[in-house]
């Protein structure tokens, strides 16, 4: 495992999501590589979404057609028809990442090496059982309020343990990375980086498809992922690390 474990990419979900799922596959909170060590924290979100009802919109952060299907989405998780993370997530990061059409090898690399900090599942990996739903990090849910902070101990100590030994790139957003704290004794070494544009502002929702095809360089150039940062070339921006250890 040390070895397919060389490096792991942070990803955010993403807020559009592929609806319905497989036949035959139902969610439970125990699901997926982070179900034992987050099971406990899951069911404690699903249940307070479920008492609001599955949200309102201003927690959702949409309306009508949207925020419908996202309240139903979100109080029938439990049990729920999944998907895998990486057909689940169907935003621009997502979509130019493109794991798909990468080498089935790869792919199954991908299926372990991706991990995504998500609000209502804490962490999930590229590969695993994934639901319906909508529910941000940043969002603050009773009775736990913001959900990045009340994440951070156990999502933190989940994602440690699992990135032992690793080189370990980060592309969170900022309300992504709050709930991570990352230990310098377990992870062989940590990358916080972003895209700016060529004047060194923030590229923000303009560079989210650069994201994407920054996490698909990376996977191809894995054997050396700090080279690979310096190596991904795009025509606006340019990576930009935030942190490092």
């Amino acid at each position: 495992m040390a070895a397919e474990k060389k490096l792991i990419i942070l990803l955010p979900p993403s807020e559009g999501k592929a609806e319905s799922g497989k036949t035959g596959t139902k969610f439970a909170e125990s699901s997926g590589t982070f179900g034992k060590s987050l099971g406990k924290q899951r069911a404690s979100v699903i249940a307070a979404l479920k008492q609001a009802r599955g949200g309102s919109p201003k927690l959702l952060g949409v309306s009508g057609a949207h925020l419908a299907r996202a309240q139903q989405a979100n109080i029938t998780v439990r049990g729920a028809k999944t998907l895998p993370a990486s057909q689940r997530y169907t935003g621009v990061v997502w979509d130019h990442l493109d794991l798909g059409s990468l080498p089935l090898a790869l792919q199954k690399i991908a299926a372990k090496n991706i991990v995504i900090v998500s609000g209502l599942l804490g962490l999930v990996a590229a590969g695993d059982p994934t639901p319906d739903y909508r529910l941000k990090i940043g969002a603050s849910l009773a009775p736990m309020g913001k959900l990045s902070s009340w994440w951070r101990g156990e999502l933190s100590s989940a994602l440690n343990k699992y990135c032992a030994g690793a080189v370990v790139i980060s592309l969170l957003p900022q309300e992504h990375s709050a709930a991570f704290v990352a230990d310098s004794e377990l992870i062989k070494s940590y990358l916080h980086v972003d895209l700016a544009t060529k004047s060194g502002k923030a590229g923000g929702h303009d560079a989210k498809a650069a994201k994407g095809r920054l996490a698909r360089h990376l996977l191809l150039n894995r054997n050396d992922p700090v080279k690979a940062l310096k190596s991904f070339k795009d025509p606006q921006f340019k990576v930009r690390v935030l942190e490092q250890f």
